[in-house]
C-alpha cells in the first residue's frame, strides 16, 4: 500500500534538498532513491512544485534524470549559473559535470 502523502515525507523530501550543496543539482530520482522510495520521481515532483509553502529550499537545484530545467521557470537556470553550474544548453544542466555525488 502506497504511502501517503504527508507533512513528514514532505519535510523528508525538502531536507535532502536542503543538503544539495551551491553549485551542484540533484535529480528527482536521486531525492527518491535517498529517502528509500526510488519509484516516486514524480512524488518528488509534486513536492518541488509545493515546496514555497514551507519554507525557502534550494529546489532550483533539482532537475530530471537528463538535466533538464523546470519549463517555465526560467530563474531556475539564473540561479544555477549564478552557483556555476555548467550548462549544456539553455535548459539543460551539464549534469555529468555537476550532479551531486553522494
Amino acid at each position: 500500500m502506497a504511502r501517503i502523502l504527508d507533512e513528514a515525507l514532505i519535510y523528508e523530501i525538502l531536507s535532502v534538498v536542503e543538503e544539495i550543496p551551491e553549485g551542484k543539482v540533484a535529480t528527482y530520482g536521486q531525492i527518491a532513491r535517498l529517502i528509500g522510495r526510488e519509484r516516486n520521481a514524480r512524488l518528488v515532483g509534486r513536492v518541488m512544485s509545493m515546496a514555497e509553502f514551507y519554507g525557502s529550499y534550494p529546489c532550483h537545484r533539482v532537475v530530471n534524470h537528463a538535466g533538464r530545467l523546470v519549463p517555465g521557470w526560467d530563474m531556475q537556470g539564473v540561479l544555477l549559473e549564478d552557483e556555476g553550474v555548467v550548462m549544456k544548453k539553455e535548459d539543460y544542466v551539464d549534469i555529468k559535470r555537476c550532479q551531486w555525488k553522494i
